[in-house]
């Protein structure tokens, strides 16, 4: 699974990582939900609800899926990561805008 780095800001609200698992890593290796669960150490309701996308990706999930998918830990806390704060942006929009940085950006910095 090939990896990249998205350098927009997305307006759509990014893929919940339990959709992946559904939509592409199980169905590609032909593999049932309970094969999978038994697989992963977990029970089927667990995985069922990071399926259904109502449960994040913990890093000890991140563990045991990184290890049965063989593509590490890191991109499937990175996308749960992406997808939490998309979320909390989102709830969050009208109270953030508010807030006013106390720094200068790099740009400003720059020209004086």
């Amino acid at each position: 699974m090939a990896e990249y780095v998205v350098k927009r800001p997305l307006k759509r609200a990014p893929i919940h990582p339990g959709e992946i698992l559904r939509e592409d890593v199980l169905p590609s290796l032909g593999m049932s939900v309970t094969e999978a669960a038994r697989r992963l150490g977990i029970s089927r309701q667990q995985l069922h609800r990071i399926l259904a996308c109502t449960h994040p990706i913990t890093p000890r999930m991140a563990l045991r899926i990184g290890r049965f998918a063989g593509n590490g830990p890191g991109l499937w806390l990175r996308m749960q990561q992406n997808y939490d704060l998309w979320q909390a942006e989102q709830e969050m929009k009208e109270e953030l805008s508010k807030i006013e940085p106390v720094l200068k950006s790099r740009e400003e910095t720059r020209n004086c």
